[in-house]
């Protein structure tokens, strides 16, 4: 049997297949709701009685294949990445995640197959697609503690007011959830649903701040958890905390404009051979022939090109000064 013959076939499955999984995966991250919030309307919401609605029966089709998909792919569940998911705020599991990353690599793999017809090409596009999940999901990371750590403040003080009002410091997060905007009053009501569903709320604000990963937040959740298990008056601690927070945030500022020149150069050095080069093939296209000949001089590309890269990393790393 010819194998040539058979490999368009099988190329066409693998493509579909692949296309199939980046189309579902799509899907179930758009139309997906929170794990925690599904248990909660579980548990303390009822079914309305009478006929279902279209609505209604697309969404529970679609939870159907969501627990289905999870079931069969549990092995590959993680604390960590459940974790970190919720920390971007994705509305998927941990299998959906993955075959989400497993769906895209192969098609890209596939489609630059057929459009290049060369081996490397191909595999350089499904490793492409398969990072490119990762570095959305550490972006949208950073960029929301980032806006929670903005936050902070403002939300303390609703706190530290709620508190000092009478309120119980579970009330004074209620006062957070209504008044601040996201992630802020999503992340406490993750500490309400959980402390709902019988989780200690020592424990729901850790795995608050093991989400967050902010420095201020853990000292805000070692005062409040002393406060819990000793007690004193919640609203002078909050005070004290909060002077501290601020302090540490203009010295952050200061350490930060004291700093934008090395990191400044650490990009103007690293984006300038690169430049040059563009501007050079341009204006004298035969000016880097040579360059790219076999012989000595493509080591010599190499070397400028991994020196460029150990350079910019020094330079970070001279300009991050922990605060």
């Amino acid at each position: 049997m010819d194998i040539r013959a058979l490999a368009i076939p099988i190329l066409l499955a693998l493509v579909g297949l692949g296309f199939i999984g980046l189309v579902v995966g799509s899907v179930v991250m758009l139309r997906g709701t929170n794990r925690v919030q599904e248990r909660i309307d579980g548990f303390v919401r009822a079914r309305a009685e009478g006929p279902a609605s279209s609505d209604e029966a697309s969404t529970s089709t679609t939870a159907r294949f969501r627990q289905q998909l999870n079931s069969a792919f549990g092995g590959l569940d993680s604390s960590e990445m459940r974790r970190r998911l919720t920390a971007a705020n994705w509305s998927i599991t941990v299998s959906e995640y993955w075959f989400i990353r497993a769906g895209a690599a192969l098609l890209s793999f596939m489609l630059g197959l057929l459009i290049f017809r060369s081996l490397l090409p191909a595999v350089g596009m499904g490793i492409l697609a398969y990072i490119v999940p990762g570095v959305l999901l550490f972006r949208g990371i950073q960029r929301r503690q980032r806006h929670f750590q903005s936050q902070l403040i403002d939300s303390l003080t609703l706190v530290r007011g709620g508190v000092a009002a009478g309120y119980s410091f579970q009330q004074a997060l209620n006062v957070v959830i209504q008044e601040m905007q996201p992630p802020a009053s999503d992340e406490f009501r993750q500490v309400r649903r959980e402390v709902e569903l019988g989780i200690p709320i020592s424990r729901a604000l850790e795995n608050m701040a093991a989400r967050m990963e902010s420095d201020d937040f853990n000292l805000v959740v070692s005062v409040v958890i002393t406060n819990i298990q000793v007690g004193g008056n919640l609203t002078t601690i909050l005070n004290v905390v909060m002077e501290t927070i601020r302090e540490r945030i203009a010295l952050l500022s200061e350490v930060r404009a004291l700093t934008a020149y090395a990191n400044f150069a650490s990009y103007l050095l690293t984006l300038l051979p690169f430049v040059t080069v563009v501007v050079l093939a341009v204006l004298s296209p035969v000016y880097w022939e040579q360059l790219f000949d076999p012989g000595p001089t493509r080591y010599a590309l190499i070397y400028a090109l991994c020196s460029i890269i150990v350079g910019n990393i020094l330079l970070r790393r001279i300009a991050k000064v922990k605060v």
